[in-house]
């Protein structure tokens, strides 16, 4: 069954249920509201405005909205992206949740096909790092740039510098991993300035095969090869695309690797789309670590007490925070410098998902969907937006993510205490300070009101398979969120207009007399 919120009799009970005063946080509700997860991650949500009343309606909600019930179907092979009749399939990627369900399409077992492509990048993977296969002058590569754009970039980009310091097995070197994205020439321009040539293998990723942005980066690149001396630029090419597009069938690429269109972009960094320039980056052992944590938390999605799971509960949380609390903003702060590009990779996942005016069935909606995410690391964060987040007119919903231990070999002990120790001590300092506050009576700036609502996703170090782990619970996160807002949470129609009206003005504006304006302005008539 599919039901708007506001139809449902959990959400009318929880409008008329007092929020948690935050400011009376305790050190037993703190060891009391944590729940494990994946490994050693664990979702504590002492610092957010609930008590057992509101969690046993999350509950009531979660059961009515039947969401564990419809994630089955999605693993099922229901259709549960209905915009565009497809299947949504990412999680197969990294294992099948449903041991015994197969799941046909386009007269392939999908689990199989997956599962086939992975063999692949596995085989040239190692090929690579080992120096057999190698560009068209002789020389192995050293370096690989992948040119995609969106949830061809963001993913695979914030997952690989999530993993710069780990150390590599048996002595193994990672190879120079870059990317290019944007079609602004300067972002090429910065990227291959210092690159050899002859050592770069490219990863060109367009699961149509017609993305403007990143067909125009592949021809500059071509250019750049040409210009070095470069007589076969496609052997210094391999292509992540469907097995329609126009990309499939481009002669004399090094290999090309298959996804579908039942795995969406910003879903789809577990696929070769981030598969393969994660294997070649760091060895395809670290890549295989990152599935296993994603696959095991797919896992952990499947429990239906939300107390017991962290994914379902964090995710209802933020509908209450939404819903009925009204809050239209979200933090993801990672006091993790690794971490760095992950908010922006959580910002398309969640909005490019929820960001939706309709249900399912097209019809508009009467409550708000999903919220504006930001965030930056710890501790720089702290000297940019916290102010507005601690003293500012707005309540911030934060989601805190921690490591007990770092991930580098290098930290420094000053004034009796490691980097580490306070990177860990800041963390937790900001979680109390936002719950309680400070009152100051005598100076105004100087009060702090405290209630700022805030949650704590921990592992012990960021390993690849913590990484797959966080990277699951997020995007599950989302996904429960969807089914409670009755929205599709897997199309994105909302990136279309523009690259439809970009096209009219590449073509001369057609008339319009708004875009000639504005092409005018920017030097394009």
């Amino acid at each position: 069954m599919y039901n708007n919120l506001d139809k449902t009799k959990a959400y009318g009970f929880l409008k008329s249920l007092t929020p948690f005063d935050v400011r009376n946080i305790s050190g037993e509700r703190i060891r009391k509201y944590n729940i494990k997860e994946a490994g050693s991650l664990s979702f504590n949500y002492a610092a957010l405005p609930l008590d057992e009343k509101i969690i046993d309606q999350l509950q009531a909600l979660a059961d009515e909205q039947e969401l564990i019930e419809k994630y089955k179907d999605l693993l099922g092979g229901a259709i549960a992206n209905p915009g565009e009749k497809r299947f949504v399939l990412h999680h197969l990627t990294r294992g099948r949740v449903l041991p015994k369900k197969e799941v046909w399409a386009d007269g392939v077992e999908k689990g199989a096909f997956y599962a086939k492509e992975l063999e692949r990048i596995r085989v040239f993977s190692e090929a690579v790092r080992k120096g057999e296969v190698k560009g068209s002058t002789g020389k192995a590569f050293e370096h690989v740039v992948q040119i995609g754009i969106g949830g061809s970039d963001l993913g695979p980009r914030a997952l690989c510098y999530a993993l710069n310091l780990i150390p590599l097995e048996n002595g193994e070197k990672k190879m120079d991993a870059r990317f290019i994205s944007n079609v602004d020439p300067d972002d090429a321009c910065g990227v291959l300035s210092d690159l050899d040539m002859e050592t770069t293998l490219f990863i060109l990723v367009s699961k149509s095969g017609t993305t403007l942005e990143t067909l125009t980066n592949r021809d500059l690149v071509f250019k750049v090869m040409t210009s070095a001396g470069i007589t076969a630029p496609e052997k210094h090419m391999v292509a992540v695309t469907s097995n329609s597009s126009p990309l499939a069938g481009t002669p004399g690429l090094q290999a090309v690797f298959f996804m579908d269109d039942y795995i969406g972009g910003r879903y789809s960094v577990t696929s070769a789309v981030g598969g393969v320039i994660l294997s070649l980056t760091y060895g395809f052992k670290v890549f295989k670590a990152i599935l296993d944590g994603a696959h095991e938390e797919d896992m952990c999605a499947l429990e239906p007490d939300i107390r017991k799971n962290g994914i379902l509960l964090d995710a209802m949380a933020g509908v209450y925070l939404r819903n009925v609390l009204g809050y239209p903003y979200s933090a993801v702060l990672p006091y993790s410098q690794a971490l760095n590009r992950l908010p922006a990779h959580f910002q398309q996942l969640d909005m490019e998902s929820n960001g939706k005016h309709v249900n399912r069935n097209g019809e508009k909606l009467d409550y708000q969907t999903g919220p504006v995410i930001f965030g930056e690391p710890g501790t720089n964060g702290q000297h940019s937006f916290y102010q507005l987040l601690h003293q500012g007119t707005d309540v911030v919903p934060m989601q805190f993510i921690g490591f007990r231990h770092s991930q580098g070999n290098l930290d420094a002990q000053v004034s009796g205490s490691t980097s580490q120790q306070k990177l860990n001590a800041n963390l937790v300092a900001q979680i109390v300070a936002f719950a309680c506050g400070k009152e100051d009576r005598e100076n105004a700036n100087k009060d702090f009101e405290g209630g700022r609502y805030s949650s704590l996703l921990s592992a012990d170090r960021l390993t690849p398979y913590a990484l797959g782990a966080i990277l699951a619970h997020f995007e599950n996160k989302v996904m429960f969120q969807g089914f409670a807002w009755n929205i599709n949470s897997f199309d994105q129609e909302g990136v279309q207009l523009g690259k439809i009206l970009a096209g009219k003005v590449l073509k001369g504006c057609e008339g319009d007399e708004k875009l000639e304006a504005y092409a005018r302005i920017m030097g394009l008539k």
